[in-house]
């Protein structure tokens, strides 16, 4: 009856979540009113780290993709299952600190960051800088300098595919404006211009390629593309990139009819894809990384 497992009625006939009346909550709590499942999230949280183990070992990581719900609880939660977080503003990067989250552990993404939420990143000593454009890359070298640091990026790649999914969330096609194109050389450009920078370590390259996606070829398609141009940038460009970040997008159940492969399989399958194309190339696998946003929290709330 329910799409998610966190939902059923009582013998009341009440909707019920995690098995506590929602009649009893908006009468103690009053309305409107956000439920969030603890045990969904956490069931979610592992499917992905459990599945990450199996095919990767240690060489895998999950980040939560804070813009699908960010708070402090839901913060915490995912940093004692073993994930990381991404975080995409000042404010999502405020929340991670409120709660003590990680530095190492939290990834900075966005198209339009500005110099106060770089410096501040900087400050906070965020893990990974994902870097979006080419003036971003030298406004945060400028900051780095200035304060005499070294920060780890990931450059943001279009590897010019289309997921099978609303052409309003596909951010991996070539007229995408998120990241640098492979196919007119914006990409190379990038790498060739991050390895020159002193206070700039690149250590990973990273696409994302929609949202909702039901299916494994895709992610698998963008894998095989960008572990090809991270041999060509380790081998031409004298880059020295051990990181592969093939983003999020996976898709939940909104309706009964809607048909997708369980997380398991969809990892296990791209996974297979990645050790076939990194035996093909003669390169090392890389450290994978995936960011799960609506796919950890998605089915966990009304």
């Amino acid at each position: 009856m329910f799409i998610s497992s966190c939902l059923s009625t009582n013998e009341k006939g009440h909707l019920a979540i995690d098995g506590v009346d929602v009649l009893s909550l908006a009468e103690s709590h009053g309305t409107p009113l956000y439920c969030m499942s603890e045990k969904e999230i956490r069931k979610n949280c592992r499917s992905f780290t459990e599945a990450l183990k199996s095919n990767y070992g240690e060489k895998a990581m999950a980040y939560y993709a804070s813009k699908a719900l960010n708070c402090k609880e839901i913060l915490r939660i995912v940093g004692s299952e073993n994930m990381g977080v991404d975080v995409v503003s000042g404010g999502e990067l405020y929340t991670a600190r409120s709660v003590n989250f990680p530095a190492e552990k939290i990834i900075f993404h966005g198209n339009n960051k500005t110099a106060p939420e770089l410096t501040e990143a900087v400050d906070y000593g965020v893990g990974t800088i994902v870097v979006d454009n080419i003036f971003e890359l030298e406004l945060l070298n400028g900051i780095c300098m200035a304060k005499s640091v070294t920060q780890g990026i990931m450059l943001r790649i279009k590897p010019g595919v289309e997921a099978h999914t609303h052409k309003f969330v596909m951010t991996g096609s070539i007229d995408s404006k998120f990241g640098f194109a492979l196919e007119n050389g914006e990409a190379d450009e990038a790498v060739k211009a991050a390895v020159k920078l002193n206070n700039l370590k690149l250590i990973g390259i990273h696409c994302h390629i929609g949202s909702q996606i039901f299916e494994d070829e895709p992610f698998c398609e963008a894998a095989r593309i960008m572990l090809r141009f991270l041999s060509k940038a380790n081998k031409e460009y004298g880059a020295k990139i051990s990181r592969l970040n093939l983003g999020g997008g996976f898709g939940i159940k909104y309706l009964d009819d809607d048909m997708f492969s369980p997380v398991s399989d969809m990892i296990a399958s791209v996974a297979r894809a990645i050790k076939d194309e990194c035996a093909a190339l003669g390169i090392e696998l890389p450290f994978v990384i995936l960011e799960p946003g609506r796919g950890i929290v998605g089915s966990a709330g009304i």
